[in-house]
């Protein structure tokens, strides 16, 4: 009987052993990252921060893209939940449905980090973004002050509705408000913040309007598209054209005199703090309901520092 006894206490070590694994397994924490469109760089860089990041804290991260559609994220976060993440991290495909997968993880008592967009009446349990109204008057006032405060301006927006878009512009009108001498002509909405949209939508206003000065594209990928409508049309004159967001291809824009200005936001900043708020609400801490972030004008004087390294 004794060398029974000695087998059963190797297989009850291994036993216990084997049940330990799936302990050790289940420890590492699972985050989900629910991303609004990656064809934008904006949040190819959140994408890539937070993944980064994450590796550092020993963290899985799912990631999914909606392509721009609310219905399809609508169905991917219902797909994370089911996948038993710890933390959403979400960024709103567009304002439509957009509190929908904010409910859905409360009910699953999954805590919910957004960025750069929140869900009107169903907002994340903190928020981290650029002070878009801040930034974007800064921005206004620059074009005022290198306009000599005279021109006709055109605004194409980005996604109606989207928190950047609203605050945006209202960081515009509040900055026009103090250039008179400057009138906003002409204004339309884009779907997907993009450079196919900006350029037809600009083409179309300087074909209508060849006095157009000005044109504020509320994303870099919007300007970029209006600037080669502004190639293209070759008025003859000086058309200033300013974009948001300081992406790798703005900011080399900026660099080349393609666009005139910027903002550079902290995207990867952004990533970083959405990990660690992530972390912080799992371990049932308080955080903020919103932090916002600065966002910095970038012209030719200093795009070069942010070109060398994005902050």
């Amino acid at each position: 009987m004794r060398p029974a006894r000695v087998l059963s206490t190797f297989a009850t070590a291994a036993l216990l052993a084997a049940m330990a694994l799936p302990a050790a397994a289940q420890s590492k924490k699972k985050i989900g990252l629910a991303v609004a469109n990656l064809q934008a760089d904006f949040f190819n860089q959140i994408k890539q921060s937070v993944e980064a990041y994450a590796r550092t804290k020993g963290l899985e991260v799912i990631v999914v893209d909606a392509k721009g559609d609310a219905t399809t994220q609508v169905n991917q976060v219902q797909d994370l939940i089911t996948r038993q993440i710890d933390a959403l991290i979400y960024i709103p495909a567009g304002a439509t449905a957009a509190a929908v997968p904010v409910k859905a993880a409360r009910r699953a008592k999954i805590p919910v980090v957004n960025v750069d967009r929140n869900a009107a009446g169903a907002p994340g349990d903190t928020f981290f973004a650029t002070d878009g109204v801040k930034a974007t008057r800064e921005l206004g006032e620059w074009v005022c002050k290198k306009t000599g405060g005279k021109g006709n301006a055109v605004i194409i927006h980005g996604q109606k509705g989207t928190t950047p878009e609203i605050d945006r512009s209202k960081g515009w009108a509040e900055a026009m408000a103090k250039c008179p001498g400057i009138k906003v002509t002409a204004q339309q909405y884009t779907e997907r913040w993009a450079a196919d949209e900006g350029a037809k939508i600009a083409q179309d206003m300087l074909q209508r309007d060849p006095s157009i000065t000005i044109i504020f594209g509320q994303a870099d990928g919007i300007a970029l598209g209006a600037s080669r409508a502004v190639k293209l049309a070759n008025l003859g004159k000086k058309v200033w054209v300013v974009g948001f967001d300081g992406d790798p291809g703005g900011l080399e824009a900026v660099k080349s005199g393609a666009l005139d200005a910027t903002v550079t936001q902290q995207t990867q900043k952004m990533g970083r703090m959405a990990v660690d708020a992530a972390l912080d609400l799992i371990a049932g801490k308080k955080v903020p309901a919103e932090q916002l972030q600065g966002g910095t004008l970038t012209t030719k004087d200093n795009v070069a520092g942010f070109i060398a390294k994005h902050p």
